[in-house]
C-alpha cells in the first residue's frame, strides 16, 4: 500500500456528535467500497497514549470525488485535533486495506447489522451499488439510541426509495422519542419480520465490539453458517 497526503476540504455534522470530514482524492488513488485506511495527524498540537493514528472505513463510495470519513466525537487528543482541523489542513493516509465486498453470488441477499458509526462502510457499499445499478438485494438493520444519533438517516432513507433492491430498517431504543419506524433491538423477531429465510443471506456486522459479538451469537443461534458471517474490526474510532 501507499502513503498519501490528503487535504481537508469540508467538515459537516451528520448526526448528533458525529462529524464527517471530506478530503481531496489523490490522483490515481482507488479503493473498493467497504475498504478502510489508516489516518495519521500531522504535527498535532496535543497527543496521548493512544497515539496520532486511527483506522477509518471510507464513508464515501469509490465513484465519488471526495474521500470521506465519519467519526463520533470523543474527548481524546486525537478527536479534539480532528474536530479543530480547518479547511486546507493536511493528514496522512495509508491504504486502502480490507477485502469486505458484496457477495459474488447475486442470488444471495446481503444483510448488514450495524450500530452507531458502523454505518460508514454500509453507506459506501450501498451508494456504490446504487450508482452501478448492481442486482444485489441488500438489507440494512441500523440500531441507534435515537433519531438524532442515527447517522445519515435521511440519506439511507432516500437510497431505499431510489434503489428498490435496498431495504433500510432504522431502529431506535429510546421509547420517549417521537418515531414511526422500528423500536427495540435487532433480534430474531426483527429479522424474521423482514427476511423470509433468515439463515440464507450473507451477513455483515459492524459497530461497537460488544454489538458485533452479540449479533454473531444471534446469527449462529438461528442457523446461519459461520462462513456467511463477515465482520469489520476497524469500526467505531
Amino acid at each position: 500500500m501507499s502513503t498519501y497526503t490528503v487535504t481537508l476540504t469540508k467538515k459537516e455534522l451528520v448526526a448528533q456528535n458525529t462529524l464527517a470530514l471530506h478530503f481531496n482524492k489523490p490522483e490515481g488513488f482507488t479503493y473498493i467500497a467497504g475498504q478502510y485506511a489508516d489516518f495519521t495527524l500531522t504535527n498535532p498540537p496535543e497527543t496521548d497514549e493512544e497515539g496520532n493514528k486511527r483506522t477509518f472505513s471510507f464513508t464515501s463510495a469509490p465513484y465519488e470525488s471526495d474521500l470521506v470519513i465519519t467519526t463520533r466525537l470523543r474527548d481524546t487528543a486525537f478527536k479534539r485535533t480532528l474536530k479543530d482541523l480547518t479547511e486546507g489542513s493536511t493528514i496522512q493516509l495509508d491504504g486502502p486495506f480490507g477485502s469486505l465486498v458484496l457477495p459474488k453470488n447475486v442470488e444471495k441477499t446481503a444483510v448488514f447489522l450495524s450500530g452507531g458509526i458502523g454505518c460508514t462502510l454500509v453507506r459506501s457499499m450501498v451508494t456504490q451499488a446504487t450508482h452501478d445499478h448492481l442486482p444485489h438485494k441488500i438489507a440494512f438493520f441500523y440500531l441507534n439510541p435515537s433519531p438524532e444519533r442515527t447517522t445519515y438517516l435521511d440519506e439511507f432513507t432516500a437510497l431505499a426509495t431510489e434503489n428498490k433492491s435496498f431495504l433500510f430498517v432504522p431502529i431506535i431504543t429510546d421509547d420517549s422519542k417521537e418515531w414511526t419506524r422500528e423500536r427495540g433491538t435487532i433480534d430474531k423477531a426483527m429479522l424474521e419480520k423482514y427476511i423470509a429465510h433468515t439463515a440464507d443471506p450473507i451477513y455483515y456486522l459492524s459497530g461497537p465490539g460488544s454489538m458485533v459479538g452479540d449479533m454473531r451469537k444471534l446469527l449462529l443461534s438461528i442457523g446461519v453458517d459461520r462462513t456467511n458471517i463477515r465482520a469489520d474490526q476497524f469500526i467505531g474510532y
